[in-house]
């Protein structure tokens, strides 16, 4: 959210669903026409580079009566501060939901394909039905209701950034738990991307079954017919 906004400045586009979040830019939608009380749902993804686990989606609706300061992209904040916003998003959105797609489905789908199926679930998942979806990046499933894709859309759009950290902390706690029954492999450190570490590791014990067997690092081990941990 952009500081150069003063208080007393009006908030871009004011009929907007996001009246209370003011925009660092100008942005409207182009594919569906804001309305006054819109439900919009935000998504976006965490996940699509790691070696191991599932690709983990969210989708939050904001309500405009309860705004929580301080939303961005999850990139750019502490995992306190995340963990801190993550719990306001649950207390204070109008809906939330998390989607997944697991190891074995990122290889089947590949990891694009399985990203679009886990976005959808999340948006299925919402306790309200959205008017219409929002999502990071620059292609969007179909959900049953307008969608528009916005590139870098998780330090623009409050929605979005709400799901991002919500998927961020969600999957953050899975490599936690999977650090505690496999410590050797560091996910704790590298949260399952491909770090110098984690490819020292993988290469040293082998696959677990929760590595994604086609991607490329993970399969070249299993050709050298080393079995799954």
């Amino acid at each position: 959210m952009s500081d150069s906004l003063s208080a007393s400045s009006p908030p871009p586009f004011a009929d907007h669903p996001f009246s209370e979040y003011p925009l660092a830019e100008a942005w409207q939608p182009t594919r569906f026409a804001w309305h006054a009380q819109m439900r919009l749902a935000g998504v976006d993804e965490v996940g699509r580079g790691p070696l191991v686990g599932a690709v983990v989606t969210a989708a939050v609706i904001l309500d405009p009566a309860r705004p929580i300061p301080g939303l961005a992209d999850s990139k750019r904040l502490s995992e306190k501060r995340r963990t801190l916003l993550a719990a306001d998003i649950r207390t204070h959105a109008l809906a939330w939901s998390l989607g997944r797609a697991e190891a074995a489905e990122i290889d089947q789908l590949n990891i694009f394909q399985a990203t679009l199926v886990a976005m959808q679930r999340a948006v299925a998942g919402l306790g309200l039905a959205p008017d219409a979806v929002l999502v990071d990046g620059n292609r969007a499933p179909e959900f049953g209701v307008p969608a528009e894709p916005v590139v870098k859309g998780d330090g623009r759009i409050p929605a979005i950034s709400a799901a991002s950290i919500l998927a961020k902390v969600a999957r953050d706690e899975e490599m936690a738990v999977l650090h505690s029954q496999y410590p050797e492999y560091g996910f704790d450190r590298h949260k399952g991307y491909p770090t110098a570490v984690h490819l020292a590791a993988l290469e040293r014990y082998g696959p677990l079954p929760e590595h994604r067997r086609s991607f490329g690092p993970v399969s070249r081990c299993l050709t050298e017919d080393r079995p799954l941990v």
